[in-house]
């Protein structure tokens, strides 16, 4: 049997993105002598990246204050033209943006790839001396017998589905750190298991998320308005009693980034958030843009959406959440890498005061008490009322109500109480309750089909693993998922992952396409009994964005 190799560390940070890669940066800004590993589950740094993106450039100018001068691929598309609508079945209303708090602006930010940001920000990391290994995901936390984080153990390589070791088996590395931060995105899988092991959402609300599935497509040039931002609101959503909405961004190199935020919240079964987005791009205030284009890309990805009552206790013996681990995202404002990043710096300057005291594996507070007092509080607190009204209220009814509380809260002249979360899953009514949605058929010119999509994500996983995605009892999963809510995983999954096959005379069998698995974590979320747990494959496994 083979014994795994070790690495002492001063810092080990879990994921590769704009947090985890600012937390590293940081670190070596404050003592270049701190020795930094930063792990990344894609096959590169920013494979794995997916967002809109529309970048407050806040946390850059404090990080890196020279990164407009300095080739950064996100200073390419400034933003130029900003609009809101609210779409009906046919229609659109502006939204004027006098109507909104002057903090919603995107006067100031930038649009474009944030997983090319991400491969720059790699780059500066690695220059300062920062060891960035991708395709190596962290698959197990160490403690010591106190109970303290004491660094992560990367997947093993080469084990068949089987359990067997393959001929190129390789165990996974043990990197042992002073400290850990986890910077693994929304929903990752060991925040998960750091959030139930110290309680860290004890005095919080529960997370939850919104399901944002993207596209980029090459457009008519006589139709690209470089820096143009669109957001919208209510149709398609508002026919499925849900809620979410759209978002077009005219980026570099005349192509649009376009996508679909739905949020996970709802109650009907039958809803598909892929079908919706299908539906949301051939609204005519959206087909006219991509008519006469080609679509280049295609990704999800689960986005935290719980606002500052969801942010739990950031720090613990040993390490701390950062980034979207934690979940800084600004729902109103679509946005949540300068947030992200700014808590990966905030981290890092408390880890570095630490290590330079002598103190290793202990809770470093400073970080909870630093960031709680920073502008990413300010910033959150202003809105952190706007997701659960419109959750509640509805799109038109809620959207009007966040936007009286956001600007209460920006005068200072009162406010509504914090309202409550409900996690995702318990949200799921029985199907019996409602009927199934007929979704038009695709027409492979706006709309396309799930596996065709999934094509242009090129996604991957090594043959001959064992499943990364867990489901505890399949016994529960025919008689709940299956019989009481008429299987949702068919279709909340963005990449068609999941499946009942149904042959007459034979119970259904669940079956898990994990080939198709784009990493997004909705099944995770989603799953009404929580009985889906996402865990890492093999490393360099999942989607292998472009420019996403």
């Amino acid at each position: 049997m083979s014994e795994r190799e070790s690495m002492p560390v001063d810092v080990v940070v879990v994921g590769g993105g704009v947090a985890g890669l600012a937390a590293a940066i940081r670190l070596k800004q404050v003592n270049e002598e701190l020795e930094v590993v930063v792990l990344e589950k894609g096959s590169e740094i920013g494979a794995h990246i997916l967002s809109g993106a529309v970048v407050d450039p806040k946390s850059l100018d404090e990080l890196l204050p020279d990164w407009r001068t300095m080739d950064c691929p996100m200073a390419e598309t400034p933003v130029t033209d900003n609009w809101h609508w609210m779409l009906s079945k046919g229609g659109k209303v502006s939204v004027p943006h006098l109507a909104l708090p002057p903090f919603m602006s995107n006067d100031g930010c930038y649009t474009g790839s944030l997983g090319n940001l991400t491969r720059w920000l790699g780059e500066q990391a690695e220059a300062l001396g920062v060891m960035v290994f991708p395709g190596f995901p962290a698959s197990e936390v160490m403690f010591n017998e106190a109970g303290a984080v004491t660094g992560v153990i990367t997947q093993d390589m080469g084990v068949a589905a089987d359990g067997s070791h393959k001929s190129d088996y390789q165990p996974g590395m043990e990197i042992h750190a002073k400290y850990t931060l986890f910077a693994e995105g929304a929903r990752g899988n060991l925040t998960k298991i750091m959030k139930e092991r110290f309680d860290l959402e004890a005095n919080c609300q529960p997370q939850v998320y919104g399901l944002g599935i993207k596209e980029l497509w090459d457009i008519d040039p006589s139709k690209h308005e470089p820096g143009r931002v669109i957001h919208t609101q209510g149709w398609p959503l508002s026919e499925s009693d849900t809620w979410g909405g759209g978002f077009l961004y005219h980026q570099a190199n005349g192509q649009v980034a376009l996508g679909f935020v739905t949020a996970l919240d709802y109650e009907n079964p039958y809803v598909s958030p892929f079908q919706e987005f299908q539906r949301w791009k051939h609204h005519p205030a959206i087909s006219e843009y991509l008519e006469g284009g080609t679509r280049v890309a295609y990704g999800a990805r689960a986005i935290n959406e719980g606002g500052w009552q969801s942010v739990p206790k950031l720090a613990f013996p040993g390490g701390a959440l950062v980034g979207c681990a934690a979940g800084f995202v600004n729902v109103p404002r679509i946005k949540g890498s300068h947030t992200a990043m700014k808590s990966g710096m905030l981290a890092a300057e408390a880890v570095a005061v630490a290590i330079g005291e002598g103190a290793e594996h202990t809770e470093v507070a400073e970080y909870e008490a630093n960031l709680r007092e920073s502008w990413i509080a300010t910033e959150l607190k202003k809105v952190k009322n706007a997701q659960p009204l419109v959750a509640k209220f509805g799109g038109d009814v809620g959207t009007v109500l966040a936007g009286i509380d956001m600007w209460m809260r920006q005068l200072k002249i009162g406010v509504l109480p914090a309202m409550k979360h409900h996690r995702d899953y318990t949200t799921t009514q029985r199907a019996d309750l409602f009927k199934p949605i007929n979704y038009p058929k695709p027409d492979g010119k706006i709309s396309f089909d799930r596996l065709t999509s999934v094509s242009y994500s090129f996604t991957n996983h090594a043959e001959d693993q064992p499943n990364h995605l867990k489901v505890a009892d399949l016994e529960l999963q025919r008689e709940s998922e299956f019989e009481i809510f008429a299987g949702p995983s068919t279709r909340y999954c963005p990449a068609g992952v999941y499946e009942w096959l149904i042959e007459e005379g034979q119970e259904p069998k669940f079956q898990i396409n994990s080939q198709n698995c784009v990493h997004c974590k909705t099944c995770d979320i989603k799953d009404p009994n929580q009985n889906i747990n996402w865990t890492t494959p093999e490393g360099g496994g999942g989607p292998n964005y472009p420019n996403m």
